[in-house]
């Protein structure tokens, strides 16, 4: 039996978007359990402040953090960061994909430009770093693909970012099948509902709230630090035995009509 099988102590991980949101949380979870992480962003100043708040959140337990920036759909931005994390780290034992971009339209009000970039952001750019990150990893690494409730339901005028989350998630089980062999882990969360800084006027929302108290079984948002708990799972120890998965954390959204 493993003394504390949720511990990250030693391991480097990524996690894309770090900087605020989801992401911001999930950082400072993985610094806390004890990994070094690499905070990426594109903001420097945000990813400043950013990286201080994951480093406060590791300092009990040896955490540790930094920042590395670079746009996520930039091939060769992407490259030249892999090739610092082998130089300075030699290794990546976690990625957490979660840069994420949503743009709510109808079917007619895209131009296939629009489709192609949001595609970019949300499928091909994870598809690309979880193989980069994949080439650095020994046996137990890990690959955390964040995608959303969006993904195996729907709803009129968000048909892009529901077929690349979707995309994402069947991507999540065809990586698994892939890299097990290699001892490599890939699993998904997806979100439901949470009370991010994007989502500040609907969480200040009567009508939402009140929708939220009856279609989900919680019955509330969901705050940041509530998805944290997943993916420090998944990365850990602890889920050695767990992939293909994925792990809805939305309080009850899919399970409750």
């Amino acid at each position: 039996m493993m003394k504390n099988p949720f511990s990250l102590h030693g391991r480097t991980a990524l996690v894309t978007g770090g900087s605020t949101g989801l992401g911001l949380a999930i950082a400072r979870a993985l610094a806390a359990a004890g990994a070094w992480v690499l905070v990426n962003g594109r903001d420097k100043a945000k990813l400043q402040a950013a990286v201080a708040s994951v480093e406060e959140a590791g300092a009990g337990a040896e955490g540790a953090a930094s920042a590395l920036p670079f746009d996520v759909a930039d091939e060769t931005a992407v490259a030249a960061a892999f090739a610092q994390i082998a130089q300075q780290h030699g290794r990546l034992d976690i990625l957490v994909n979660n840069v994420g971009q949503r743009d709510r339209r109808a079917l007619d009000a895209f131009a296939l430009d629009d489709v192609r970039r949001l595609l970019g952001i949300n499928l091909v750019a994870p598809f690309d770093i979880a193989r980069r990150a994949a080439g650095l990893m020994q046996t137990g690494g890990r690959i955390v693909n964040i995608t959303s409730i969006a993904g195996p339901i729907s709803r009129g005028g968000d048909a892009v970012y529901t077929a690349a989350k979707g995309g994402l998630e069947a991507l999540t089980r065809a990586l698994a099948a892939e890299l097990g062999p290699r001892g490599i882990n890939v699993n998904a969360v997806a979100p439901g509902f949470f009370a991010t800084e994007v989502n500040a006027p609907l969480v200040a929302d009567p009508n939402t709230r009140q929708w939220l108290r009856q279609r989900t079984s919680l019955g509330r948002w969901g705050q940041p630090d509530e998805i944290a708990g997943a993916v420090v799972f998944l990365a850990s120890p602890a889920a050695s035995y767990v992939t293909g998965h994925l792990l809805a954390v939305d309080g009850g959204y899919l399970a409750h009509f």
